[in-house]
């Protein structure tokens, strides 16, 4: 495997992972690699400083806290007013959604768990629905 800096026309910055330097060279060729913040096919290899270990333990980067990039910022704005403005009904979504639309149950915003046979079924009944770009928070005891 190897690790890449990549920048895209619109200069965006990014890294990825390859089989090879020529798997990158295939798929860039092909047109499959794509910039992680535009999607911009226009992608170029950076320059990058070789990993050189100074002895000292690096300070990990922590995984979650405050999004940095406008993108990660918009989609915590969204996950928060999906949070506060509807019920999360888990698994029963589909159930849920059938029972609002015939109108068995008195309409709420809801959002939940489908699968893509389940989801393509609401869409072809009419049923409006639309995917959420983000899970449900696991919660811990």
């Amino acid at each position: 495997m190897i690790r890449y800096a990549l920048k895209c026309a619109e200069g965006h910055s990014f890294e990825s992972w390859f089989q090879s330097a020529s798997a990158f060279d295939r798929l860039d060729a092909a047109g499959h690699v794509s910039c992680a913040i535009c999607g911009s096919t226009k992608v170029d290899k950076a320059m990058m400083a070789p990993r050189v270990s100074s002895g000292e333990a690096e300070q990990a980067k922590p995984l979650t806290g405050t999004p940095q990039h406008p993108a990660e910022q918009a989609l915590a704005a969204l996950r928060d007013h999906v949070e506060k403005n509807s019920d999360y009904v888990g698994r029963d979504f589909v159930r849920e959604a059938r029972a609002m639309h015939v109108g068995a149950v008195p309409e709420r915003p809801i959002w939940g768990e489908a699968r893509s046979d389940e989801a393509k079924a609401l869409v072809e009944d009419g049923i409006q629905i639309a995917p959420l770009p983000f899970r449900p928070r696991r919660e811990s005891n």
